[in-house]
């Protein structure tokens, strides 16, 4: 009962890439970087363990983006070909590479780095991937035409390197979909489905990440646009409950997300955010425990499973290890309370 885990990226080492900067381009190269990563990657599996995180991953040390650290892999995309255009509805513009023709993968993306992983914790491992819809907000598309269509091409890649990853052993995928929280018509129109194409098969655990964003400038903005109550999740979670993903990880510690919003998830097993990451504030172990218990009033504990709100990959080494500590210890609290 209430199993800690991470929504995904966590800060990479000051030798693999430049601190507290999101994306930042790697420091290293060949094989000294393919090292660089395993070391990462088995620094964070220690402190997840350490912190008591009962379903570990490997921080997505091993990419820069974690979009295009998929895309890197797939055939049809032209990264000469560069086209301005505008993120999560304009929040952002950048010049972004774009889809030319079919997209295939070339080969497997993430196996080698699941097999490394796996092979360095008897803990329960999840992995991330990008979301359809997701990547269709990331990249340009002067080929398909309709994101829709994009999106569907996208999760027939998707669900092939996910039902390798599960032969190698993760026991959740979870795939990341911060534009759920924007497109919310699409979401209901052909955002669910693209995700069942993707999870198509799976006899893993599925999740889809539904959040507001890292702590970032963009971002932040953004949700000062959204006045005193975020209920995003209210137009879409209805929906969601509907389809066949099993788990649900979304945005509650420091935010103005009605925490009663879950109940919509009635058939779902829900990864409460209960760790800020647009703050360098290390929780109490008390604080978390609260979020948690707010949880409670509106979900069983038995399908609660305490997480971050987004990824830690933008913060100071030391906050991230305190925040992870602080829940593991903060759902600790509340396990003992419910004399688990």
């Amino acid at each position: 009962m209430l199993k800690t885990t991470i929504a995904g990226s966590l800060p990479k080492p000051s030798w693999l890439a430049e601190p507290e900067k999101l994306w930042a381009p790697w420091r290293l190269e060949g094989e000294e970087l393919e090292r660089g990563k395993q070391d990462a990657a088995l620094i964070w599996l220690k402190e997840q363990e350490d912190a008591g995180i009962d379903i570990v991953g490997d921080g997505e040390q091993f990419r820069i983006h974690f979009v295009h650290g998929f895309l890197e892999h797939v055939e049809g995309i032209d990264w000469q070909k560069k086209t301005k255009m505008g993120i999560r509805a304009d929040r952002y513009v950048v010049d972004v590479p774009t889809v030319t023709g079919p997209v295939t993968r070339k080969g497997p993306v993430h196996s080698d780095e699941v097999r490394f992983t796996r092979a360095h914790t008897k803990k329960k491992l999840k992995f991330t991937l990008p979301g359809p819809m997701t990547i269709c907000d990331t990249i340009a598309d002067a080929h398909y035409g309709k994101r829709a269509d994009m999106a569907m091409a996208f999760a027939d890649i998707l669900n092939a390197e996910a039902r390798e990853l599960e032969a190698l052993g993760v026991d959740t995928i979870q795939f990341d979909e911060p534009a759920f929280n924007v497109f919310m018509d699409d979401v209901k129109e052909w955002g669910i489905d693209a995700l069942h194409r993707a999870i198509d098969g799976l006899k893993c655990t599925t999740a889809v990440h539904i959040c507001y964003g890292y702590g970032i400038k963009a971002n932040n903005d953004w949700k000062e646009t959204l006045g005193s109550e975020w209920r995003q999740y209210e137009e879409i979670f209805p929906a969601i409950n509907e389809s066949r993903i099993q788990q649900v990880s979304l945005e509650c510690a420091s935010s103005k997300v009605p925490v009663s919003l879950i109940g919509l998830l009635k058939d779902k097993d829900v990864l409460v955010g209960s760790i800020d990451v647009a703050s360098l504030e290390v929780e109490t172990p008390e604080k978390v425990a609260a979020t948690i218990r707010e949880a409670m009033k509106h979900i069983a504990p038995e399908r609660i499973f305490p997480c971050t709100n987004c990824g830690l990959a933008p913060l100071p080494r030391e906050v991230a290890v305190g925040k992870l500590r602080s829940l593991a210890a903060g759902a600790a609290l509340v396990r003992a309370e419910l004399g688990s």
